[in-house]
């Protein structure tokens, strides 16, 4: 069916042939890019060209095995962290590591290596993956593991879709002792106090994140809510188990306009003085880990042009400026953003392209503006490479080529195994042809 299909940004846009199977080994008899539940946010998930074709896994969605007494869960890759969420967790057990959204696949967890609250205490969802079932570009399907393909099994983490198809994917669940989260707050006054105390709270809770206000200015900077928590106990969690609503429907796009540096900075001031008293409450754990997800297609709210997301990863222990600089760089370029999120990572995972490493990430959206947009991200990210961070793939829209090879090292040892198993680059995107100098 050709259809307009486009990432969470809802930037770029493309005509292109989706085709829905609940059976992936037919679906996937000819190379295709494979696309889970259109999550990512720029281009990772797009064809090269208008008119591609791409298989959504949404509907190979089966449960087919899981061990009780191990928490070893093996699925099909359209599962949902939605639907694990709604099994599992009654059952005292969760998913090791979840992103911002719950309506992402056990594919598209490993394809982005995805990271979580935990990142510091748990890795990346990657670590806790036991084994793949994959279709590779020469048609075989194999088992891929560290014990059987370990180059392919870490190239496939991070990798973007481009290694192969991913079939089913075999994972450790979470085991916890209820189904509820404790929850704490703090407010802070600046960038530099908000990071402090986040990597304070760090090294004594499993799941932490910070709100920042890219809006605030002179002493205020970056001033933002600390949050962190951990699973309630039994004795402090609600009786009854949490119940998983609808979300309440955004119909229709707002006026592209209307998220702009004026509201931004309205909506940020009240978000920060409404929650700057400090707090500790049992909390629904889509309230803790997946709050924008009570809204089904928030990103409406940006209007038809869409909006872009930006997520890098400093090295803050080599440059403790390089947060304030940012800022700075956001305060001189107009780049306020109404959801900025700030989180903690520990140590590099084994995924070849995966994003994390040590140091402290920022993730901002900024409405669509074109160029104007264009050249804010173009700054960040010489402020980015020249640090030594790096910026994440599955949130990319207008990275240039040249800025990221200069952040990315690793590229050359992904690269090789890439060719090894595709030798013939049958498996491609639009994000590998902007970024790899894959040919159109």
């Amino acid at each position: 069916m050709l259809r307009e299909i486009c990432g969470w940004g809802r930037h770029p846009r493309v005509e292109a042939h989706e085709t829905r199977d609940e059976d992936l080994v037919r679906a996937s008899l000819e190379p295709a890019l494979f696309r889970g539940l259109g999550r990512s946010y720029g281009d990772a998930s797009l064809p090269v060209r208008p008119g591609g074709r791409v298989v959504s896994t949404s509907r190979a969605d089966r449960i087919l095995a899981f061990d009780p007494g191990t928490g070893v869960l093996r699925a099909e890759a359209g599962l949902s962290v939605a639907a694990l969420n709604r099994v599992f967790l009654e059952r005292g057990f969760a998913p090791p590591v979840v992103p911002g959204t719950q309506f992402v696949t056990l594919g598209g967890l490993v394809a982005c290596d995805v990271h979580g609250k935990n990142h510091h205490s748990e890795g990346t969802f990657g670590r806790h993956v036991r084994s793949l079932r994959m279709r590779v570009a020469d048609g075989r399907i194999l088992e891929v593991s560290e014990a059987t393909e370990p180059e392919l099994f870490a190239a496939t983490q991070g990798g973007i879709g481009l290694t192969g198809q991913i079939l089913e994917v075999e994972l450790k669940l979470r085991r916890v002792p209820s189904p509820w989260i404790r929850a704490e707050t703090r407010a802070f006054p600046d960038i530099d106090s908000l990071v402090a105390g986040l990597r304070e709270v760090s090294e004594r809770s499993p799941y932490t994140m910070a709100w920042s206000d890219t809006s605030a200015r002179g002493r205020a900077l970056g001033r933002g809510i600390l949050s962190w928590g951990d699973w309630a106990e039994p004795g402090e969690a609600k009786a009854k188990p949490p119940r998983w609503r609808a979300p309440v429907e955004m119909p229709i796009d707002l006026p592209s306009g209307l998220i702009a540096p004026w509201s931004i900075r309205a909506f940020n001031s009240l978000y920060y003085f409404t929650h700057a008293r400090a707090r500790t409450r049992i909390q629904h754990p889509l309230a803790f880990f997946h709050p924008l997800d009570v809204v089904g297609h928030w990103n409406r709210a940006y209007g038809g042009r869409g909006f872009v997301q930006y997520q890098c990863v400093v090295p803050i222990d080599r440059d403790p400026a390089i947060m304030r600089r940012i800022f700075e760089i956001l305060e001189r370029n107009g780049g306020a953003s109404p959801v900025t999120v700030v989180k903690d990572f520990g140590e590099e995972g084994r995924g070849l392209l995966s994003f994390p490493r040590r140091g402290i990430t920022i993730a901002l959206d900024f409405p669509m503006r074109g160029a104007r947009t264009q050249r804010l991200v173009d700054r960040l990210n010489d402020e980015v490479a020249a640090a030594g961070g790096r910026i994440y793939l599955a949130k990319d829209a207008l990275t240039r080529r040249q800025h990221f090879e200069a952040m990315e090292h690793r590229l050359s040892a992904w690269s090789d195994v890439r060719r090894k198993w595709d030798p013939d680059g049958r498996f491609k995107s639009a994000l590998s042809v902007r970024l790899f100098g894959d040919s159109p």
